[in-house]
C-alpha cells in the first residue's frame, strides 16, 4: 500500500511541474490550472492529463 503513495505523490508532483513549465495562451491559464491541481488534487490531475495539456502550447 505504501508504493501507491509514493506513485501518487509522484504522479502529484510531475502534474504541479508539468503546469508550471508550460506555455499558455495568456497567464491567468497558468494560475488557473496550478490552482485546480493544488485544491482538487486527484481531479485536477485527471483534468490536467485529459484536457489541459492539450489546450497548452509546447
Amino acid at each position: 500500500m505504501f508504493g501507491l503513495g509514493i506513485i501518487g505523490l509522484a504522479i502529484y508532483v510531475y502534474t504541479l511541474y508539468d503546469v508550471l513549465t508550460r506555455d499558455f495562451r495568456n497567464g491567468t491559464d497558468k494560475i488557473i490550472w496550478l490552482l485546480v491541481v493544488i485544491f482538487l488534487p486527484l481531479l485536477g490531475t485527471i483534468l490536467w492529463f485529459l484536457v489541459g495539456r492539450s489546450s497548452s502550447f509546447k
